[in-house]
């Protein structure tokens, strides 16, 4: 069944690719050089796109990001063509029936196409930099239980994806960039690696974890990328030889003073509930919650949890994912209160695939919670 859905997506990908292959073609001038060199760049983005996201771990480090980095790159750029074709296509049909436009539908395909990589392409620019500067989210929060006049610093970062494309010199940013926070606890929400350990182990990666400076420890839960690996357990162990403390379905009581609820990934579908986890703990004691994907976020509320920390969604990523996540979830990205229970949804620290936020942010969370 895994290998016909593969099968399906792949036929309904390549032939979205020859939607826009075709039309490229054709609003380009006849018997030009821009015809065949348009064909072959966009063949050889999409090909490095397949070989990167399938043999990116067993290349050399700077060859898999190189490679990885042309490929998703292809992605926006197709995404964005394709909609612009598709958007000129319904226009001619329009035109078809109705004869608004008698003439010139050949130059306004060209000038639609050429508009939109222009347009593509200062926002992959823009998109670039927004990846390559995380800004500093900010919360000052109050837990709904006895208070024990106390302010506990939380650094939460999600969905970094380590591995080729987030590789060791990335990696070494964000440590540098957590620790500047100077947290008392660092809670990581998921999506730590980005499917294989491969290149996470091959970069001694676990060299730069070990760096994150925190007086009340460093927690992290799994994510569905974790799922993805070569087992379950691979991110989890590599973590755990880091000093780096991995919930998966566990509580940890922290400094006596509060509750880490760390729930494994929706992938796995005999996850315990989050009543049975809740179940004997101490209810005067503040407790936080880390799931990565946010939903279902009413069991939080009716068991009592005072701040639950999700990720997963990146936001989109870039438009229009954006709109997309925030029409498919209660809460697709930010800070929503429901009853006595506070939730954040990060965009993520790091990113999946395309190193572009184009309607987003990459972000890390600093959360100022009064015990």
């Amino acid at each position: 069944m895994k290998t016909g859905f593969i099968l399906i997506a792949l036929a309904i990908l390549l032939s979205l690719n020859s939607y826009v292959i075709v039309r490229g073609w054709q609003a380009l001038p006849p018997a030009s050089v821009y015809r065949p060199i348009y064909l072959v760049t966009c063949i050889a983005l999409f090909i490095a796109l397949f070989v990167g996201t399938i043999f990116g771990n067993t290349m050399s480090p700077f060859m898999a990001k190189a490679v990885s980095f042309a490929g998703f790159s292809y992605i926006i750029i197709f995404i964005y063509l394709f909609l612009s074709f598709l958007a000129v296509d319904l226009v001619r049909i329009a035109n078809y029936f109705i004869h608004f436009a008698p003439a010139g539908m050949a130059a306004f395909r060209l000038w639609a196409m050429l508009v939109t990589l222009v347009v593509t392409g200062v926002a992959m620019g823009v998109g670039n930099y927004k990846f390559n500067h995380p800004k500093i989210v900010e919360l000052n929060l109050s837990a709904n239980k006895p208070s024990q006049h106390k302010e506990l610093k939380i650094v939460a970062a999600s969905d970094i994806h380590l591995g080729s494309s987030i590789d060791k010199k990335r990696l070494q940013s964000y440590v540098k960039l957590i620790n500047d926070q100077h947290p008392d606890i660092v809670l990581l929400a998921g999506d730590v690696s980005d499917r294989s350990m491969t290149p996470v182990i091959a970069q001694h990666m676990d060299e730069e974890l070990r760096e994150i400076k925190a007086p009340l420890g460093v927690y992290a839960i799994n994510g569905n990328h974790e799922h993805y690996a070569e087992s379950p357990n691979a991110t989890a162990e590599y973590l755990k030889s880091a000093g780096i403390k991995v919930l998966r379905d566990e509580v940890a009581l922290v400094d006596s003073s509060f509750y880490i609820v760390g729930r494994d990934d929706k992938s796995n579908l005999r996850r315990k509930n989050l009543k049975d986890l809740m179940n004997g703990l101490d209810p005067t004691k503040p407790t936080i919650l880390l799931d990565h994907q946010p939903y279902h976020l009413e069991e939080a509320e009716q068991n009592n949890i005072d701040l639950q920390i999700s990720g997963h969604t990146h936001n989109g990523q870039f438009f229009p994912g954006n709109l997309l996540v925030k029409s498919m979830y209660e809460l697709g990205y930010g800070y929503l209160k429901k009853g006595k229970t506070n939730y954040y949804v990060s965009s993520g620290l790091g990113i999946w695939g395309p190193q572009y936020r184009i309607g987003t942010q990459s972000e890390l969370v600093v959360i100022k919670l009064k015990l």
